[in-house]
């Protein structure tokens, strides 16, 4: 078969078969009286090899090898394979990632978008310093887009960068999508740095997020969005905070932002019983116990009312001198 009927029949060029000659790729054994290539049915099925490899992403070198030799296994090609194309889908994926950040930062003239480019950059530096002069980096014209923000809080190990990249968060106001999903994060520390970075954030959008995470496996992320709900003067964290006091843990705080819900308006008979109900669960261990009703008492300081007083007048005839005493001092300041 002449090298136009082989062209025509495969869809290959001519000028790309003469250069599969040349490199030995597809070499017809045969010529005719004019000298002119004699592709055989083994050369015609060869080809098509050659150009089914290629499909799959081979360089010709690499189809010549596998081709050629007989210990170039199909297994060993299809790890190659596999390999190759999630680099190259790694690749495809990190170009749409900051193209994508380029086109939601709206660049208004090509100046602006260069300074954008240098902004993205400079936040995915190994430096923690360029990090964090990056995210710092505001004014009128350009600035990181909060999404960005908000993907690279949620991975960033440096207390100061984080910090300043929380602080750049709150002045955009923005990348509330991004931080839900750090929400739904196996791993517990981007979980952390999401609730801490939506604390920050005036927005009924993040109250909600906070509110569905007060039952997190996480002690921590529980704890700090119980803090943070409260902060806003939300009664739904009152349990978690009772818990937090009885179990020694940011117990000051807890206490804090109980007695803030007491002074806006929420029953203090509410609040005293989740205390009481806490201490009591913990009470089953003698040291613990003795502790949990000692915050107790310095938490009650923080509560006006009936039902603090006659609290605090229970644990003034506590059996324990400390925690009888705390209370009595507690109910004399009154």
């Amino acid at each position: 078969m002449l090298i136009s009927e082989v062209a025509r029949r495969s869809g290959v060029s001519v000028r790309m078969l003469r250069h599969y000659d040349a490199l030995g790729l597809v070499s017809p054994d045969t010529r005719t009286s004019s000298s002119y290539r004699d592709y055989s049915e083994a050369d015609v099925r060869r080809l098509f090899h050659v150009e089914s490899l290629r499909a799959f992403g081979l360089s010709l070198a690499e189809v010549k090898k596998a081709l050629d030799d007989p210990t170039f296994s199909p297994p060993t090609l299809m790890d190659r394979l596999v390999s190759k194309t999630r680099e190259r889908i790694a690749a495809d994926n990190e170009l749409l990632a900051n193209l994508t950040r380029l086109q939601s930062a709206a660049p208004a003239d090509w100046d602006d978008a260069l300074r954008i480019i240098a902004l993205l950059r400079a936040i995915e530096s190994d430096s923690g310093y360029h990090r964090q002069r990056a995210a710092l980096s505001r004014d009128d014209k350009v600035a990181l887009p909060a999404e960005t923000l908000a993907e690279k809080l949620l991975a960033e190990d440096e207390l100061n960068v984080a910090g300043a990249l929380r602080w750049a968060l709150a002045q955009s106001g923005g990348g509330i999508p991004t931080l839900s999903r750090g929400l739904e994060s196996s791993d517990p520390l981007v979980r952390r740095r999401a609730v801490v970075a939506l604390a920050e954030l005036d927005d009924p959008a993040a109250t909600s997020l906070l509110l569905q995470v007060l039952d997190d496996p996480d002690v921590d992320v529980r704890d700090r969005a119980a803090l943070a709900v409260a902060a806003r003067g939300r009664c739904e964290p009152i349990a978690a905070l009772a818990q937090m006091v009885a179990e020694g843990r940011r117990d000051v705080e807890a206490s804090e932002r109980l007695g803030e819900l007491a002074d806006v308006g929420m029953p203090a008979e509410e609040i005293v019983t989740a205390l009481r109900q806490a201490v009591d669960d913990v009470s089953t261990d003698a040291t613990r116990g003795r502790e949990a009703r000692l915050r107790m008492a310095q938490a009650l300081a923080e509560i006006d009312g009936d039902s603090a007083r006659t609290a605090l007048a229970a644990l003034a005839g506590d059996d324990d001198r400390t925690v009888a005493a705390t209370a009595a001092v507690v109910l004399h300041q009154r």
